[in-house]
């Protein structure tokens, strides 16, 4: 069954974690708009449009592309094109030159395609080509919203097609898998990271013995890199998979004879039962597909088949990814209570969907499980997860709807800006595109410390470097937001001119727990944002430095009269730098 779905009007706030998690960040008018609507209603907006695909990335100083046609400039090496993709992929991140009516669902959509990245990880060092990583982005592009897709195109799928693809061809040595001289990374980590895993982390029973790892065993590790021998990075990019239209990697040798491929039989352990023979797996060769008796790309292709249906079929497959998508969307923690619960829930809706990705997270998004807030501190949900540092810097800056000039337009400004987005995340602790290790950066996997792995005291002053300037005007610092306009053009006068209810709503909109609101200190309930910080905030915000007998009718004055400019702007931009440099800011 899938979980139960809350079926009321989301209101604010509901409207506003749903956003947050959903996408790379909501303005003010959207959470407004997806507030009067169901949580069914809005997973249709944000899952079922139809999207346009992300224009071509191009060389800036000549506005051409290179990823299809691989021609380059002689004068510039491959890392610049490599940076190039990667600004490319953050202009996608905010919905760059994308129609307002199809910004968010826009975001929605490049967030899967972070995940999957994540799940997938890849490593630009060890890659090393620009294309390469451009068609791989694509690839989880077609599988990332696939609910109305053909029923082939599913999570299951996509690991058959990323075992094949030149970028994890090169992550992780299948290029160096032949006949004979086996290399097991490939196979190892298809195990452990992208497919069945080691089980509910911090749960584990001791390991029962030398190569047996609970879950699957060394002996199927072996078998699994004999499975997937024989395949090579193409640089030509020219070896089309018929069902993505996109380059694949290549079978050594040749399509009817692939020398590199190891044609015998492959037994797995008894980790493994195939429910026909009720004995372990066995995977070979499908004679009708050889030539003769030596293998071709299509038997090879096969086998790789076999087997990762071999790893679907098994419950701890689909447990496995489910937790990593509950991770993404709602929360570290996982005890076992909730494995057996929201986690099965969600593996049977992966399973009876197919492997869709799609259908297992809009009903995670629309369930009640996700919308449940405790009171206090014990509440998982709701302000529950440490923003990426991508998450912190594109959310601001779609919240104050920033613009990063269209690539179709004006190329060089878009990778400047885009760039800058990358170094500032670089600054905050995550290095895009080159996580340390095969299995990603270490908020999504790390047990036990996972999204905390974000915050440091060098990260945490960085993050609050970036606020800083982002609303300063005397800062230095290439993105800049207007604050004063921000307040005229989101905020009525009446409402924008009372200090107090000024801050109300701005921490309903910038800060993840903002219920019952106050001021006052005997009638705070200490359940959300306190009226300790508010205060903090009221003074940062009228009296900082002090300036004023009357602060807040002060206040009133300037802004009605629309006098005094200046010191307007610093007070605002006072109040924007408390708000966003506290800590409540650096969850969602």
């Amino acid at each position: 069954m899938p979980l139960p779905e809350y079926s009321g009007t989301l209101g604010y706030n509901r409207a506003a974690h749903l956003l947050r998690r959903a996408s790379f960040g909501p303005t003010k008018q959207q959470i407004e708009t997806f507030a009067s609507l169901t949580p069914l209603q809005a997973t249709n907006i944000l899952f079922r449009q139809v999207l346009p695909d992300p224009p071509i990335p191009v060389d800036p100083d000549t506005n051409s592309q290179w990823v299809i046609t691989g021609v380059t400039d002689p004068e510039k090496m491959e890392f610049q094109y490599e940076e190039y993709f990667k600004r490319w992929f953050i202009g996608q991140m905010m919905s760059t030159g994308v129609a307002p009516t199809q910004s968010l669902a826009y975001s929605v959509r490049e967030k899967l395609v972070m995940f999957l990245h994540t799940h997938f990880t890849a490593i630009q060092e060890k890659i090393g080509s620009s294309r390469a990583l451009y068609f791989q982005n694509m690839l989880y592009r077609q599988f990332a919203l696939d609910a109305t897709a053909l029923p082939e195109v599913n999570f299951r799928e996509l690991t058959k097609k990323v075992s094949v693809d030149n970028a994890m061809l090169r992550l992780l040595d299948g290029n160096l898998n032949v006949k004979g001289s086996p290399n097991e990374n490939y196979a190892r980590e298809l195990l452990e990271l992208y497919s069945i895993g080691r089980g509910l982390e911090g749960s584990l029973p001791p390991t029962p013995g030398p190569g047996d790892y609970i879950l699957y065993k060394e002996q199927d590790v072996q078998a699994a890199a004999r499975v997937l021998s024989g395949f090579d990075f193409d640089n030509t990019f020219s070896n089309i998979d018929p069902d993505t239209n996109l380059p694949r990697g290549k079978v050594r040798g040749s399509n009817t004879n692939a020398t590199g491929h190891d044609n015998g039989v492959k037994e797995f352990s008894d980790s493994f039962i195939d429910s026909n023979t009720g004995l372990p797996y066995v995977i070979q060769p499908d004679p009708t597909l050889l030539n003769g008796a030596n293998p071709t790309l299509e038997s090879a292709l096969d086998e790789i088949s076999q087997l990762i249906d071999m790893l679907y079929e098994q419950e701890e497959t689909l447990r496995h990814i489910c937790r990593k998508i509950y991770r993404y969307y709602v929360y570290h923690e996982i005890p076992v209570s909730l494995y057996n619960t929201i986690i099965a829930e969600m593996a049977n809706t992966f399973r009876t969907n197919g492997f869709k990705l799609q259908p297992v997270v809009e009903n995670l998004l629309r369930s009640q499980h996700f919308y449940e807030a405790a009171a206090g501190v014990d509440d998982d949900n709701f302000g529950g997860i440490i923003k990426s540092p991508l998450d912190l810097i594109i959310g601001s800056l779609r919240f104050f709807n920033y613009q990063i000039p269209d690539i179709t337009v004006s190329a060089p400004e878009f990778y400047q800006k885009t760039g800058e987005i990358i170094g500032l995340a670089d600054n905050q602790g995550m290095v895009f595109y080159q996580p340390f290790d095969v299995a990603g950066y270490d908020a999504y996997h790390q047990f036990p410390i996972y999204h905390r792995s974000w915050i440091t005291v060098n990260y945490l002053a960085r993050r609050y470097e970036f606020i800083r300037r982002l609303v300063s005007e005397m800062e230095d610092g290439m993105l800049k937001v207007d604050v004063v306009n921000f307040v005229q053009t989101n905020f009525t006068p009446a409402l924008a001119s009372n200090a107090r209810n000024l801050i109300i709503e701005l921490a309903r909109e910038l800060l993840p727990v903002s219920n019952n609101l106050t001021f006052d200190t005997m009638a705070d309930d200490t359940a959300t944002i306190t009226a300790e910080r508010l205060n903090y905030f009221l003074v940062s915000f009228l009296e900082n430095p002090k300036i004023d007998d009357d602060p807040e009718g002060a206040w009133t004055i300037r802004w009605t009269n629309g006098f005094d400019p200046e010191t307007v702007r610093r007070q605002l931009e006072n109040l924007f730098n408390a708000m966003m440099q506290s800590p409540e800011y650096q969850l969602h």
